[in-house]
């Protein structure tokens, strides 16, 4: 693609990047995936294209456009540390103004990217391209889906043990990216440079604090499972929920309005998630040292990742898929359109929480501060590995580029900011 600051591909006029070969990570993979080219997301992106932008210096994105993150001004050369802020300290008007910014990213299609609405095979390879136009907010809800879906195999056979953003190490760097990126879909379409996602502090909480018609909407008077009708987000549709209807049909979400946010907090099964997180469990979670560990998927044992994930007990680290800790607590908590992981982004309250979890992950990196190769480099499963690139993003990012402190991306959270030291080199 070109940059349109100077019309060359990649700006290579002017010194922004250039087009070169995909080289992609040879390294093995775990065997939760037993297949070879059945799936468009293997070896991601090489089944689309097999060249992109190198972007050079502090340059990024698809067209070498953009800052990386961290950095601003003209040629990229300005640090910059943008503070995330607990949602119940931002004033009446900075609440309001983000929520403003939720629904207009709801109401403005996305300027760059579309939506792929068949597979490669179903595109005839390529040659009948199938594609559609989508919402900034759904673009997101679009990806998170894309990359946790189950593989098609013909017929109506699908395989379900596969996920390229969940149940493994790329589970918190993979939804940094997604942050990261949200949050500059946002800063464009709004122009406001400095918009950053609040987070929802959920540690101790009685209830789903948020659910009120001030901040993520209240309960409909009623029909519990909806949002009140005083709530912006009481109109907006779901898409990419509806997984086995797209298994048996061996196609892919299409992004078209499936009904209302569903959301019924705290009614949900006591018996695997019988509460929100506490802030013990959260310490617990900090105080482990191995970021990965064993099988690296959903059942590692005093796996960091996996205890934060929620698959693993927050008190003993082991390995225990029939409750739900953590991060996963308030999915199934929240018991709705949040509860179900492919549709999970659908509900706003995911930016909040998912911008809480990426704090917990910051809070560990700066405790432990592990060295890159703590981030696996082989055997991890499908995608996972630390030089794999993360589905779907367009431009590429790999895992382990994401292994490191928020401030060396640009931002910090208001409740871990430490004192200012001397020289960013020196932290």
């Amino acid at each position: 693609p070109t940059w349109d600051g100077d019309g060359s591909p990649c700006g290579e006029l002017s010194s922004r990047g250039s087009c070169q070969n995909i080289l992609l990570s040879q390294t093995p993979l775990g065997p939760q995936f037993p297949f070879s080219g059945v799936d468009d997301r293997e070896d991601w992106p090489s089944v689309f294209y097999n060249r992109t932008c190198k972007c050079e210096g502090n340059f990024m994105g698809f067209n070498c456009g953009e800052c990386k993150f961290g950095f601003s001004g003209i040629n990229c050369t300005e640090r910059q540390l943008r503070m995330r802020r607990n949602i119940f300290q931002l004033t009446t008007s900075e609440k309001d103004k983000f929520l403003a910014y939720l629904n207009f990213a709801k109401n403005t299609p996305s300027q760059d990217y579309v939506i792929a609405i068949g597979t490669y095979t179903q595109m005839n390879n390529g040659s009948n391209p199938m594609f559609r136009n989508i919402n900034v907010y759904d673009l997101f809800v679009w990806m998170h889906y894309y990359a946790s879906r189950d593989t098609l195999l013909g017929g109506s056979n699908v395989w379900r043990d596969i996920d390229f953003a969940h149940e493994a190490p790329g589970f918190l760097p993979w939804h940094r990216v997604f942050l990261l990126m949200w949050e500059r879909e946002i800063q464009k379409i709004t122009g406001d440079e400095n918009f950053t996602i609040p987070y929802w502090d959920w540690r101790d909480a009685e209830n789903c604090v948020i659910c009120t018609d001030e901040y993520m909407g209240g309960r409909h008077p009623t029909n519990p499972n909806i949002l009140s009708p005083a709530s912006f987000f009481s109109s907006w549709q779901v898409i990419c929920t509806r997984s086995e209807e797209y298994n048996s049909q061996q196609a892919l979400c299409n992004a078209t309005g499936e009904g209302p946010i569903l959301r019924n907090p705290g009614n949900n099964d006591k018996s695997r998630t019988p509460r929100l997180p506490s802030s013990a469990e959260v310490e617990f979670c900090l105080s482990l040292t191995q970021y990965e560990s064993g099988s690296m998927d959903k059942m590692a044992n005093y796996s960091f990742r996996n205890t934060l994930e929620g698959f693993a007990d927050p008190r003993t680290a082991i390995s225990n898929t029939s409750q739900s800790g953590l991060h996963n607590a308030l999915h199934i908590y929240m018991n709705g359109s949040m509860s179900q992981v492919q549709g999970s982004a659908n509900d706003p309250i995911f930016v909040l929480h998912h911008a809480f979890v990426d704090s917990i992950f910051e809070q560990w990196l700066r405790r432990h501060r592990p060295m890159l190769e703590v981030y696996p480099a082989a055997n991890a499963p499908i995608g996972h590995n630390r030089e794999n690139y993360m589905v779907p993003f367009i431009p590429l990012y790999r895992n382990g580029e994401f292994f490191k402190s928020s401030r060396e991306l640009g931002y910090d959270y208001e409740y871990l900011q430490e004192p200012a030291l001397d020289s960013f080199q020196e932290f």
